[in-house]
């Protein structure tokens, strides 16, 4: 190429450099945009890290009745596999959260927020493989 060794040499440093640079570079955004903790999911993803409920019917501490279904949001595929398997005690954990209530806790939307975030934290105490991240209410009566 060029008659001067050290002129070769030199090129073939900084081609190497700058490819490793960009391959970093590369490498570095795609990771770091699945990776990052702080963005928000995608609904698919969504989707996909959630379990659903069967329709629970129960009664309130009132003597009225409800039925609800819920959408468990977790962090990773390793615990929805885990919740799929608990689902016994998360049934248990919604009956027990509906059981001590009363028809007047209901009333507005914070009642229900109340109660996805107990449904919520009560979970996460069983889970080993992941967490729950969100509760979500799909079926809701009261009578």
């Amino acid at each position: 190429m060029f008659k001067n060794k050290l002129v070769n040499i030199m090129l073939v440093i900084l081609v190497a450099l700058t490819l490793i640079g960009v391959l970093t570079m590369v490498l570095y955004n795609y990771f770091y945009k699945t990776m990052d903790p702080d963005r928000e999911p995608t609904i698919d993803e969504i989707i996909a890290l959630s379990v659903d409920t069967n329709e629970i019917t129960t009664n309130l501490l009132t003597n009225d009745f409800i039925r609800v279904s819920f959408k468990i949001q977790v962090d990773n595929q390793r615990a929805k596999t885990e919740l799929e398997k608990r689902d016994f005690q998360v049934r248990n954990i919604i009956i027990r959260e509906l059981s001590g209530m009363r028809s007047s806790d209901f009333t507005g939307s914070e009642g229900i927020e109340k109660l996805e975030n107990a449904i919520r934290i009560k979970i996460n105490e069983y889970m080993q493989e992941g967490y729950v991240v969100n509760v979500y209410t799909t079926g809701f009566v009261l009578q």
